[in-house]
Formats: structure tokens, C-alpha cells, sequence
């Protein structure tokens, strides 16, 4: 049974949403000339500043596109559905945020996007733009703690992005800038759960199959398997598991800090993600936890999946300044 959707063309889905996104957003986007897969900030790239390009798949929106802009990345490489962009139009983003001081790499932990990202730099060292990468790896479903490289980057993206794009707008050298960077990432984890699919636009219909009384603790943001599979359970119990996950790994003690976001995969609503919210922080308070900002929303999406993640940052005094940082992007301002 195909699934409904407002397109034309599956095959011209992504670039009619960039035609859109370009239409809406003129005052932050624009788009590299001879590469329209290459979408970059108008006031973002300037000398003397590293660069900062993220890029990946298509369907996650805001997720690349929405975090453009001045104080965050400068430019996002965008590929089809679910599909890691090609060289080429990551080379267009590098050129674009090059202002001397070197480039950051940034991007979730996918095998394709790792080959064209390396691809792209290298392209990018003939014309003399020094290119350093850092793999977002904040989905601790994904592999075991002990190998933390291996994992997916996921909805933490918006952290991580977030805490690099400040060191480079602050003007920081290439080495604290990818510091910071690999901090951010290290200190960031995400749990999701989804419970029902997405399907693509080119065949509209569902990319994985799931009982209408079930959920899926840990699966990734294109179908991956995740963790466990079971009955439905309710809000808190959802929200407990995935805290319980994530509390193991990042140790917090009385009295920290953390920054929290809950996501919406997709088709969730706003309604159940503040339940969510809300157990969320009773856990936190219940261990001493502070939390110093919240954000709640799309941020990291699967297409149209029901289903939600939780992601915390644990905070010291440099990643809250990074956090706090002004930022203004298409689809997300701060400060």
C-alpha cells in the first residue's frame, strides 16, 4: 500500500525543497554558484575564520539545511533521501567557507558520507584548504560504549553543530576549534524510539514494518534496527528507558549541568514530546541535575516516522558558552 504524500516528481523531491528553501529563506541562504546541492550562509564564511561545512541526506529537515547561517555552519553539502551528497557539491561548500584558516569537517557517522567527505577533501588539499573532519557519534544505541567510534550521529547534531559553529564565529584557531568540536561530540548522547516508519518519496512505501501495538527502543534515523522491540508502553516508562541508557554512559552527578533536546522524528507532535519533557526533567531534578537550556521540536527528522529521541549535552562552563553563543540560521536562532 503506497503512503500519501505532497509531491510532483519523487525524483525532483529534493531539489523543488531547495528551490522552496532558497524562495524563504533569501536573507540567510543562498546557493554555490554552478552547485546548487551546495547550499550556503550569506553572512557566515569571512577571512580569517575557519570554515565550518556539515552536509548529509536529505529528509532529516531542519537538519542540514536549517542550521546555515551566521555563528553556526557555513555552508551544508546536501544529498538526495537518506543518501550521503557527492564530492563535488561538499568541494562547492569547502571553497565557499574557506577563509584561510582551514575548514571543519562535520557530518554523522555513515559509511557513504564518510567515503565522499574524504573524497571532497582531498579534492579540497589540491586547492590548498586544509580540511579537518569530526564524526558526530552521539547515538549510544548504536554500538557498545567501548566502541563509541562506530556509532551514529543522530538528533546531537544540533548540539554539536551548534558548540563548533560558535568556536569558529569566535574566531578560535583551527586546533581549539576542533577541540571543541570533538568535546561537543563527546559529551552529547541520544536515545530514540520510533513507533511507526517513514517511506521515501520515490517508492511511498514504508521502509520497515512494525506491529501496530509496538515500538522500537534505539532504531536510527533511517530504519537502522535498534535496541529492543516490544509492546507499546506509556510516556514515562518510554522516557525512562531511554534516560536509563543514556544516565550509564554519562555518569552525571549532583549538582551538573546539561542541555536537553527532545525531538520529534517526523509525525510526532508537539503535545506528546512535552510529555515527554516533563519526565525528562522529574529525572533530572529527582539526581540533582540542572538544566540549563531546553529545546523541544523537529530538529533531527525521519521524514514522516512517528517516534522521538532524547539527547543531553553534559555541560561545563566552556560547552554552556559555545551553547549560548548567537546564532542566526533559516530554520533556528539563538542568543
Amino acid at each position: 500500500m503506497q503512503t500519501k504524500k505532497i509531491i510532483n516528481d519523487g525524483n525532483r523531491t529534493v531539489d523543488e525543497m531547495l528551490d522552496g528553501i532558497l524562495a524563504a529563506h533569501p536573507r540567510h541562504l543562498k546557493s554555490a554558484e554552478g552547485s546548487p546541492r551546495s547550499i550556503i550562509a550569506r553572512d557566515g564564511p569571512r577571512q580569517g575564520k575557519v570554515g565550518l561545512v556539515i552536509g548529509g541526506g536529505s529528509g532529516h529537515e531542519p537538519t542540514f539545511l536549517g542550521f546555515v547561517g551566521k555563528g553556526l555552519a557555513d555552508a551544508a553539502a546536501i544529498g538526495n533521501v537518506f543518501a550521503s551528497p557527492p564530492p563535488d557539491p561538499i568541494l562547492g561548500c569547502a571553497k565557499a567557507a574557506s577563509g584561510g584558516a582551514g575548514v571543519l569537517f562535520m557530518y554523522g557517522n555513515y559509511a557513504g558520507d564518510v567515503m565522499n567527505f574524504d573524497m571532497a577533501a582531498e579534492m579540497a588539499a589540491m586547492d590548498d584548504i586544509e580540511v579537518r573532519t569530526v564524526l558526530t557519534t552521539d547515538d549510544v544505541a548504536s554500538a557498545p560504549r567501548d566502541q563509541r567510534q562506530k556509532r551514529r550521529g543522530v538528533a546531537g547534531n544540533f548540539f554539536i553543530f551548534k558548540a563548533a559553529g560558535a568556536a569558529c564565529d569566535r574566531m578560535l584557531s583551527f586546533d581549539e576549534c576542533e577541540r571543541i568540536a570533538r568535546k561537543a561530540n563527546d559529551h552529547t548522547f541520544t536515545m530514540g524510539v520510533a513507533l511507526s516508519p517513514c517511506s521515501l518519496p520515490q517508492t511511498r512505501r514504508p521502509n520497515f514494518e512494525i506491529g501496530p501495538d509496538e515500538m522500537e527502543i534505539g532504531m536510527g534515523i533511517h530504519g537502522e534496527p535498534g535496541i529492543a522491540r516490544g509492546k507499546l508502553k506509556t510516556a514515562d516508562e518510554i522516557t525512562d528507558e531511554m534516560l536509563d541508557k543514556i544516565f550509564a554512559e554519562m555518569a552525571p552527578a549532583r549538582g551538573d549541568k546539561v542541555a536537553v533536546l527532545v525531538n520529534s522524528l517526523g509525525s510526532t507532535p508537539l503535545m506528546e514530546l512535552y510529555i515527554m519533557n516533563r519526565r525528562v526533567k522529574q529525572r533530572l531534578d529527582d539526581i540533582g541535575v540542572s538544566v540549563h537550556a531546553t529545546w523541544v521540536g523537529n530538529y533531527c527528522t525521519s521524514l514522516e516516522m512517528a517516534g522521538a529521541s532524547v539527547t543531553l549535552m553534559h555541560l561545563d562552563a566552556e560547552l554552556q558558552t559555545m551553547l549560548d553563543h548567537p546564532c542566526d540560521c533559516a530554520m533556528f536562532r539563538a542568543g
